[in-house]
């Protein structure tokens, strides 16, 4: 009997061995052992419920903000495709499924005169990750302007977490363990569709001119610690332009790591380790990764 057959029936789409790369920014990594694509929340549900409760699950989003190393991921990798990107609107809150890009919520919030959510125009990821990571950019973070979480459980049961319950601090949710976020209720304020929409072209402007968005990079690599910037401690450690293999320190912003062509996942986590190392010992300040490092090493 095949593994995928020891798997409940789905009308969603499972894959066996399934290639991650060509799903995450920085095109490298290994694949994994079953990719699970819901047709819808009650699909993912049942899935869960029926699976064995040993078997690990991830959620995977648009792939930035991610190493997958190179041994590949045991388990389960869920992946929500558009029927979880839908954006309801209803006064000045946007009802988010997980799939939806940061983007494409921050457009939906200008087009209706809804302030406050520029910043999601800055964020490279899915709702569902955001909402996860408490992602943030340009001054504002997730926990601003969520009013709850809609999460499936480990058990497939579908549970909505008000924000007062997300545990959130600086890039960190406490989501319980294999918790999938389904969608999200964000909440801004009236304002200007033509002020709003200045200030996201800004936010896109400042973003192409400042990082290396058209490389194979995977975002933000470290978090700022209290009251310094990361990029700049990086900088003053020498490692702009510092090179691994095929992996290098973006010459353009010290924040990002870049795979130039051919580098493997262990290259990438090698490299960001090596300016982590330079750092403590130029600066005394031990740098925390914000890329999320997922799976096994060969």
């Amino acid at each position: 009997m095949s593994a995928v057959a020891t798997l409940p029936a789905t009308r969603g789409k499972l894959t066996s061995d399934a290639a991650l790369a060509p799903l995450v920014w920085f095109k490298s990594g290994g694949s994994a052992q079953w990719l699970f694509e819901p047709k819808d929340i009650e699909d993912l549900q049942n899935f869960l419920r029926d699976i064995d409760p040993e078997l690990p699950v991830w959620p995977l989003g648009l792939g930035s903000n991610l190493i997958i190393r190179d041994g590949g991921i045991q388990g389960v990798v869920i992946r929500l495709g558009k029927a979880f990107a839908g954006i309801e609107v209803d006064g000045m809150t946007l009802s988010c499924g997980a799939g939806a890009p940061g983007i494409s919520a921050a457009s939906k919030a200008r087009d209706h005169g809804i302030a406050g959510m520029e910043f999601l125009r800055g964020i490279p990821g899915t709702i569902g990750g955001a909402v996860r990571m408490n992602a943030g950019a340009y001054g504002r973070e997730v926990c601003d302007i969520l009013v709850s979480a809609d999460v499936v459980l480990r058990n497939g049961d579908l549970i909505t977490i008000p924000l007062s319950d997300m545990g959130y601090s600086y890039r960190h949710s406490a989501l319980p363990e294999g918790s999938i976020v389904v969608g999200a209720t964000m909440r801004g304020e009236k304002g200007d569709p033509e002020i709003i929409g200045a200030e996201m072209k800004r936010i896109a402007d400042e973003r192409e001119a400042s990082q290396p968005l058209r490389s194979k990079t995977g975002g933000s690599t470290f978090k700022n610690p209290d009251g310094k910037k990361a990029w700049q401690l990086v900088d003053e450690a020498g490692c702009r332009g510092l090179q691994m293999g095929q992996a290098q320190v973006s010459e353009k912003h010290c924040n990002f790591l870049l795979n130039l062509g051919g580098a493997t996942s262990a290259d990438i986590e090698a490299l960001g380790e090596e300016v982590r190392r330079r750092v403590k010992a130029h600066s005394g300040v031990e740098l925390h990764w914000e890329i999320q490092r997922v799976g096994n090493e060969i």
